[in-house]
């Protein structure tokens, strides 16, 4: 059995799941709602407030797919109840961000501004820069998926660089650093 699928996911009040022909599930709550289509195979149940996910063999495909949409399903509960937050810092001399509803701009060290649209879903803000510490940027959103890919791109913009750390980060991140040229001892 697998240990993730087994687990029981405990719905919090105000959330309500339905389960739709095709075996989509879907999650309204108070932070929005997200649908998620099923495999036919794996069965999910709500009684009494607790949902539970079902596998009908245990062939490796049932049981890789028997914790994969538990897991998906949690995340979703989650999400319209509680939401999650990146938080990513911006390390480097000069390197800004300005959020105007869903636009944010960039200053990265290039030589011109870099425009970001955010999906709907998401909101961004950035954290007042205090002196001498770095921005940091927080985005926050119901959907787990979209906010992880959204913060990904961002980090993309300027991948922080392995001998001085610049670049964007996320909070907590441990960089792999690299020694810089050393001179020659004769």
């Amino acid at each position: 059995m697998s240990r993730i699928g087994k687990l029981p996911v405990h719905l919090p009040s105000g959330v309500v799941i339905t389960i739709d022909k095709g075996n989509v599930v879907k999650v309204k709550g108070p932070l929005g709602e997200l649908s998620q289509k099923v495999d036919p195979d794996i069965e999910v149940s709500v009684d009494g407030g607790v949902l539970t996910v079902k596998r009908p063999t245990d062939q490796p495909r049932h049981r890789s797919l028997h914790g994969l949409y538990r897991a998906l399903i949690h995340n979703m509960v989650v999400g319209v109840s509680e939401g999650y937050t990146v938080k990513q810092e911006l390390v480097g001399v000069g390197y800004r961000v300005e959020v105007n509803g869903q636009i944010m701009t960039f200053s990265l060290g290039f030589s011109h501004d870099i425009q970001f649209m955010l999906p709907n879903e998401v909101k961004a803000e950035a954290e007042p820069v205090k002196k001498g510490a770095n921005p940091v940027l927080v985005l926050k959103s119901y959907d787990k998926q979209l906010l992880g890919m959204v913060a990904a791109k961002v980090r993309s913009l300027r991948k922080p660089e392995p001998y001085k750390g610049k670049g964007i980060k996320f909070v907590g991140e441990q960089l792999r650093r690299k020694a810089g040229k050393s001179a020659s001892a004769k």
